[in-house]
């Protein structure tokens, strides 16, 4: 591997940037270039358009919570409805972005991560309609935990790798998508689900996720007539936060609050370093070597986050809270409960501090709680640990 590159563009404040080895900075540069050519590019866009509405199904509504509001007491509860989308989550909406880039690339072979394995699926999902090679990167703890997931990619035509090293997670998998890259970078288009490493990944993931909070904002504004008091997003990598907050980032007003494990607290706890080619907030030891983390919802059990995320943290824009496991359980049950929403286990952190939030404010007052992905695939994982 050639010396590490460092690439000046692509900074939010000091986080950002791109380390990587010279010849993969050369596919990166490729990649921002295309990027920067296609992204609002006419005919680009209307494709894009087109698959997000009558493929993926969007726009996905905002639903006033009624039950959920008077359980909790103070201001109104929405939910952005990402569950909705076709494959059961906000992935999707970047993998239709990435994938129609990848096509005009002339990409034959796609690969990916993929934690709680909602983007592996989308990923598989976009690889079949295009008829692309798919190979996706998964530890091999979540491909456990996250079984259902795995039969979902093979059926959909993707090679799934477990990845044992490390701890057999999230970052591990990353790990082996950036050496896959680095190997076969002359045919291969990486398809990265999360707003995390080097430039220009975390901008691309941006611009497509946002589309979440583009329509969140128009309806917000229909149903109440104002802007709400808060968003509130789970939080790992952080795409759907990114795409849940893009749009309300200027205006001051809104609380933007993004909601992490207690065991993967990378935003309330972590210190800056270098991360998957990227300056980031990290849980690191003395020696700049990522900690091992834990949650129960695969797809936030990462050490870093997206820099934009580090910067909105650090700069005081955004909040960033850590809820616990017991809480996160307690929040899965009662949207089921109280809406017939099963939300993922990811989506549960932000429901979970949701609550609490809309208890502290009055009934005048609105929030936004960003639903990333259905339930489906954790119901035997809440099984197994509620009958414990």
């Amino acid at each position: 591997m050639s010396q590490v590159e460092q690439v000046e563009r692509g900074y939010f404040g000091e986080f950002g940037g791109s380390f990587v080895p010279a010849e993969l900075q050369n596919v990166l540069d490729i990649l921002e270039e295309q990027f920067l050519k296609y992204k609002d590019e006419p005919e680009f866009n209307e494709e894009f358009q087109y698959y997000l509405k009558e493929y993926v199904g969007r726009q996905t509504p905002l639903y006033f919570a009624e039950r959920l509001t008077n359980n909790a007491g103070g201001a109104k509860i929405y939910l952005k409805r990402e569950d909705l989308n076709h494959t059961g989550s906000h992935k999707i909406n970047n993998v239709i972005g990435q994938i129609l880039l990848a096509k005009r690339m002339g990409a034959k072979r796609v690969i990916a991560e993929t934690g709680a394995g909602q983007h592996g699926v989308a990923t598989a999902t976009a690889c079949a309609m295009f008829g692309m090679d798919c190979i996706i990167y998964m530890g091999a703890e979540d491909t456990k935990r996250q079984a259902l997931n795995v039969f979902r990619m093979e059926l959909l035509g993707a090679k799934v790798v477990a990845v044992s090293k490390g701890q057999g997670r999230l970052k591990d998998a990353v790990d082996e998508a950036f050496a896959d890259l680095v190997q076969n970078y002359e045919n291969t288009f990486y398809l990265l689900g999360s707003a995390v490493g080097p430039h220009p990944f975390p901008t691309m993931v941006k611009h497509f996720q946002s589309v979440i909070s583009k329509e969140s904002r128009n309806q917000i504004l229909e149903k109440e007539g104002r802007l709400p008091h808060a968003v509130v997003a789970c939080i790992g990598g952080g795409s759907n936060a990114i795409g849940s907050f893009a749009e309300y980032i200027p205006d001051t007003e809104v609380r933007l609050i993004g909601v992490e494990p207690s065991r993967a607290a990378t935003l309330t706890q972590g210190t800056a370093g270098l991360l998957h080619g990227f300056k980031c907030l990290v849980l690191q030891d003395e020696k700049g070597n990522p900690m091992p983390t834990y949650s129960i919802a695969a797809g936030l059990d990462y050490p870093g986050s997206g820099p934009e995320h580090s910067h909105l943290k650090t700069s005081g824009r955004a909040e960033y809270v850590a809820v616990t496991n017991e809480e996160v359980l307690e929040a899965f049950q009662a949207l089921a409960k109280v809406e017939g929403i099963i939300p993922a286990l990811e989506s549960a952190h932000a429901v979970a501090y949701g609550m609490k939030l809309a208890a502290t404010l009055n009934e005048e007052q609105s929030i936004i709680i960003n639903i990333s992905g259905r339930g489906d695939k954790d119901v035997e994982q809440v099984f197994e640990m509620l009958k414990k």
